[in-house]
This record gives C-alpha cells, sequence and structure tokens, in this order.
C-alpha cells in the first residue's frame, strides 16, 4: 500500500501535506480509505473561506459502497477547493495523493499530537487488522 513518507496522517485516514511553518495544510484522503469506499461517486467539500475545526467533519465521499464523512487535520480557513475532483470524484480513486487533493487550509491551529507520521500510520493500520 501507498503510503507516502512526508505527510502527515489521521486515524481517519486522511493525509496531509503541512507547508512551511505549517501555516498552509493540503487534505486528501489516503489510499487505504478510497480502497475501503470503492468507486467514489459524489465528493462535497466546504467553500473558500469556511472555517474548519481540527477533528471535525468537513465534508463527505460518497461511493458505490457507502457514504463517508470527512474530518479537518488542521483548524483553520479554507484558502482553495479541488474543483477538479467535484467534478470528477473517480480522481481520488486514480490517485488520492496526488490530482485528488481536497483542500488547502491557512492553519490556524494545529495538534501534532493528532497527526501521524507515515511509519506510525503504517503501524496503526497494522493494528487495525
Amino acid at each position: 500500500m501507498n503510503i507516502p513518507d512526508g505527510l502527515r496522517y489521521t486515524k481517519e485516514h486522511e493525509w496531509v501535506l503541512l507547508g512551511t511553518g505549517a501555516k498552509e495544510a493540503t487534505v486528501g484522503i489516503t489510499q487505504y480509505a478510497q480502497e475501503a469506499l470503492g468507486d467514489v461517486t459524489f465528493i462535497e467539500l466546504p467553500n473558500v473561506g469556511d472555517t474548519l475545526t481540527q477533528s471535525k467533519t468537513f465534508g463527505v465521499v460518497e461511493s458505490v459502497k457507502a457514504v463517508s464523512d470527512l474530518y479537518a487535520p488542521v483548524s483553520g480557513t479554507v484558502s482553495k477547493v479541488n474543483k477538479a475532483v467535484l467534478e470528477s470524484p473517480e480522481l481520488v480513486n486514480e490517485d488520492p495523493y496526488g490530482k485528488a487533493w481536497m483542500l488547502t487550509i491557512d492553519v490556524s491551529s494545529l495538534d501534532e499530537k493528532t497527526l501521524m507520521s507515515a511509519d506510525q500510520y503504517r503501524t496503526f493500520l497494522e493494528e487495525q487488522h
């Protein structure tokens, strides 16, 4: 399973790429999450300017199998939304760590303890099975 180093991960299977000084964060869902969901058919995301709270829901991913909430890995204000993934939700299945990023957040606060490194996320997944 692809779990890129350099990203941080949540127990809810979101990934986050923290920018310089952790002031900007790009967010998406992991390969594990998209495989568990199956073929993604719809994504609902917040609007630019919306405020997110770490560990609270910010959107929904629907697939042929299930509907799953998305959880904010950091707190802050949405600065960009990936329109391509809204128009073509299947990008999540094709490229979860690249073209299927979901949004960018201007970080207002961050609890590093809730985020896992790639190695910690691998161990977390192993413990789940």
